[in-house]
């Protein structure tokens, strides 16, 4: 029973980092499109989101979404 909850808690774990995984690399890509197609005061807002996304991509890594979710995307 007990190994039952670690199992559950594992799986949560593994489905947030996956998670955060996908966020990254779409903040990551909303990012980039948009400092470069927005205004003065869009692009700092901009900067710190590509901040956020490097960070998650840093923690989460790069593939883990792509492999979890099973995403057809060819890298």
């Amino acid at each position: 029973m007990m190994f039952d909850y670690f199992d559950g808690i594992e799986e949560a774990i593994q489905f947030l980092m996956a998670l955060g995984s996908v966020i990254g690399l779409l903040g990551l890509i909303v990012g980039i499109l948009g400092w470069m197609f927005l205004g003065q005061f869009n692009r700092q807002k901009m900067i710190g989101m590509l901040i956020v996304s490097v960070i998650l991509l840093a923690v989460c890594g790069l593939y883990t979404g792509i492999e979890y979710f099973h995403l057809d995307i060819n890298v």
